[in-house]
């Protein structure tokens, strides 16, 4: 765990506009959680009044509700649909782009990022853990990936511990939260009457310094951890195990897989929401002028006919081989590649799938029948 001893303190509540004052002049474009459209999403904050004050949201398999109290708390929330992934993956990118010199020859140009440095307020313990499954694939891989590298550097995360879990949650059974352990620059307790706020590295010192910071009493450390220790309580919702790869890699003829198949729409919702998902299409776009074309890559989707295509077949040509595909990568082949399960609990896949498929559900059938 970071050493917080560096730099911790009390931040009342009418001064947190001087945490994003503080960060804008860092250099950070402050980003954080707004309501939009029915659901809570990353945007630019223009101030605090634009957090989801008195917010709160109920969730289940197949629901997202965005409801209103009159409370004063900035997150007493669980998550939205976004995770950090739409940050860095980027949802479409340029890679390359080509254009016809005036010999006729093909001149090529690497689309380089260069990205605004950032501060996302607001983030969950469950997103950190996230975040670092992707810095494995993108950044420690033999090559590292350039755009989400220059993205991922020039990222200053504040992190804020989790009191109230969604009805879809189940992080304690993962071990990636309800509280932050790793991976932020800042983290902060949120209380009636303010924040307890720690620094998780250099950057969140130096912040924290600017901040009119109050000694934290023990009173409030207490409720603190009362907080994060009734978040666990109210997760109900667990997979039955850290490490799943033999049980799934053995019943891959399992009648789950069909039954499972029968209400799956293979609509790609669940890898969109699920912030460990990384898998990708490239494509060119040609000009109309046919003089230039720019080489994309975009989100793709293992439920998708495409993503399995080699030419002339298709290797996973149903929904139940799909569903299946998605599972056992997640849940087992991760942990061949990675050292760990690809799920870290935040149950975005399970508020987000139309038809409510609960993956808790799934796979705890699966264990159920091979006891």
């Amino acid at each position: 765990m970071p050493d917080h001893s560096v730099a911790t303190g009390f931040l009342v509540g009418h001064d947190f506009a001087q945490l994003l004052s503080a960060l804008a002049g860092q250099g950070y474009r402050c980003i954080g959680p707004t309501v939009r459209d029915g659901a809570l999403v990353y945007d630019t904050l223009g101030g605090v009044e634009d957090l989801p004050t008195g917010v709160q949201i109920s969730q289940g398999p197949g629901r997202f509700q965005v409801e209103f109290n009159q409370g004063t708390r900035l997150f007493d929330w669980a998550n939205g649909p976004q995770a950090l992934k739409p940050l860095l993956f980027t949802p479409r990118e340029i890679l390359w782009e080509v254009r016809r010199g005036a010999d006729g020859e093909l001149l090529f140009s690497q689309q380089d990022p260069e990205p605004v440095p950032t501060a996302v307020i607001g983030v969950r313990a469950c997103d950190l853990a996230a975040l670092r499954l992707q810095d494995r694939h993108f950044i420690e891989a033999d090559v590292p990936d350039v755009g989400y590298t220059a993205r991922r550097r020039r990222l200053f995360l504040v992190a804020v511990n989790c009191t109230r879990p969604a009805d879809t949650c189940f992080c304690a059974s993962t071990g990636d939260g309800p509280a932050a352990t790793r991976g932020y620059d800042l983290v902060l307790d949120e209380l009636d009457d303010g924040f307890i706020a720690s620094a998780g590295s250099k950057r969140g010192n130096e912040v924290l310094a600017l901040l009119p910071l109050q000694p934290v009493s023990a009173e409030q450390r207490q409720s603190a951890a009362e907080a994060t220790e009734g978040a666990v309580a109210m997760q109900h919702r667990q997979l039955p195990g850290p490490n799943l790869r033999d049980l799934l890699f053995t019943n891959l003829d399992h009648p789950r897989w069909e039954a499972v198949a029968a209400r799956c729409l293979s609509c790609g919702n669940c890898t969109s929401v699920c912030p460990t998902c990384f898998c990708y299409r490239e494509l060119d776009q040609p000009a109309l002028d046919r003089e230039s074309a720019r080489h994309y890559r975009e989100w793709d989707s293992c439920f998708t006919q495409g993503h399995s295509y080699i030419h002339g077949f298709v290797v996973r040509p149903d929904t139940r081989l799909r569903y299946r595909q998605w599972l056992t990568h997640k849940l087992g082949g991760w942990h061949d590649q990675y050292g760990r399960s690809g799920c870290v609990g935040c149950g975005r896949c399970i508020s987000w799938c139309p038809v409510g498929i609960d993956i808790t559900e799934e796979v705890g059938a699966i264990a159920a029948a091979s006891t």
